[in-house]
């Protein structure tokens, strides 16, 4: 199946679907139709939410405000609780291998791939240092008022270390980082605009400073938005659509979950940004 575009805009204002494939009914789709609400955010077992498996990858969704990694905070982290839930599914002795490839803020939610081996985590850390659509990683935000600016954006960025922050800096500055993104506007509604961002460079805090650059900060940034602050329960920026190419049969892979029905996420209509293929055989959009 190709996840090929076809030139066009659907009323979204995003590209139109490709033709969609026959889907088999004994394959569920990968595609979340909305993230979990708080008390559905993990499985039976306490893990994450699964949205694919086989012996080399794992693809979850990591909630709002779960570290990726143990930090120091010693809160349940993603790492750790996909550890746990391999051990208990596969009842391994001792510790399950599990390579953190990738990171989200802890205050965003989305998408995750994780390796199962050393090798496909080699290997995608390869392709993510590579750089290009080996891996990419499109995000949702809703932002108080309409970025002044869309299409690619450049930003040079650097951070503070001791406070955790990032601010815009001079290209000639010492530290400073190229940051770049696309950014569309999706929709627009009471004052609120439903933002996609898609990463080319994958600085820190990059989504959150480059949209208060271009003034229209994410609702629930307290740390960045300022005056301009739209309280939320979470930070609504949600990465809700990863493509990679698998790292051992080389299959172009797409997988999604929309973020979760609160507000601001309520405001919009998201779903039709899910729906525009059905899955392969395999369970996941192939390319």
């Amino acid at each position: 199946m190709t996840d090929g575009e076809n030139s066009g805009k659907n009323k979204f204002g995003a590209d139109k679907a490709p033709t969609k494939v026959k889907l088999r009914l004994d394959v569920k789709d990968v595609v979340s139709k909305r993230a979990p609400k708080d008390d559905e955010r993990t499985a039976d077992d306490g893990a994450p939410v699964i949205l694919f498996e086989d012996n080399h990858l794992l693809v979850a969704v990591k909630p709002h405000n779960v570290p990726s990694q143990a930090d120091s905070s010693g809160d349940p982290d993603m790492l750790t609780l996909l550890k746990d839930y391999l051990v208990k599914k596969y009842d391994k002795k001792g510790e399950a291998y599990l390579g953190l490839v990738h990171r989200l803020d802890r205050p965003t939610g989305g998408v995750m791939v994780f390796a199962k081996t050393s090798k496909a985590a080699a290997r995608l850390c390869e392709k993510i240092r590579d750089g290009g659509d080996e891996f990419e990683k499109t995000y949702l935000a809703v932002t108080s008022g309409r970025p002044n600016r869309t299409g690619r954006v450049e930003h040079y960025l650097v951070k503070d270390e001791q406070t955790n922050s990032v601010a815009l800096a001079p290209s000639t500055l010492d530290g400073a980082k190229k940051a770049q993104s696309d950014i569309s506007v999706v929709d627009g509604k009471n004052g609120l605009s439903l933002v996609s961002v898609k990463l080319i460079t994958g600085r820190t805090h990059q989504a959150r400073v480059q949209l208060k650059a271009l003034g229209a900060p994410i609702v629930g940034d307290y740390r960045y938005a300022k005056d301009k602050l739209v309280k939320s329960p979470h930070l609504a920026l949600w990465a809700y659509r990863l493509v990679l190419t698998h790292p051992v049969s080389g299959d172009r892979m797409t997988f999604m979950a929309l973020p979760p029905q609160e507000f601001p996420w309520t405001e919009f209509d998201t779903a039709p940004l899910a729906d525009i293929v059905r899955p392969a055989p395999h369970g996941y959009y192939k390319n």
